[in-house]
């Protein structure tokens, strides 16, 4: 199981992996072991999830996740397949936790008398200012 939230855990056998051959650092290894991996999950057919967290998952990770409800995360910046395979469902954990925050209601407030009062001395004082520069008009 792979813990998401505290109250979400997403069984593994949901994740699918696959190894490809990546760009990048490795030297003689770089053409012929394919280090780099792509995890693949299917929202849509996850059993882990409830519909009102897939949809805000949906929401969240949209450009992330395909049409057909699959969200890919790819791993290629270790040299081994298993440490990009860690990196990956790192990834993943952040990305899903990221999603599953709901942000507070904002309340509405107005702001208190005394600033008001204060901002509106402010203003009258930088006005007097300004009018003391002024020259006189003679009459």
């Amino acid at each position: 199981m792979i813990n998401i939230t505290p109250t979400l855990a997403i069984h593994e056998d949901e994740l699918t992996f696959t190894a490809s051959r990546s760009g990048g650092a490795g030297g003689q290894n770089v053409n012929k072991v394919n280090t780099r991996i792509t995890l693949v999950f299917d929202l849509e057919k996850s059993v882990s999830l409830t519909s009102e967290q897939k949809l805000l998952i949906l929401s969240r990770l949209g450009g992330r996740v395909n049409k057909e409800g699959v969200l890919r995360v790819v791993a290629q910046i270790h040299r081994t397949q298993d440490a990009n395979r860690k990196a990956a469902v790192e990834r993943f954990v952040e990305l899903l936790r990221a999603a599953m925050i709901v942000p507070r209601t904002r309340k509405k407030t107005a702001p208190r008398r005394s600033a008001q009062e204060r901002r509106l001395a402010a203003k009258k004082r930088r006005g007097l200012l300004k009018q003391s520069r002024r020259p006189d008009e003679e009459i």
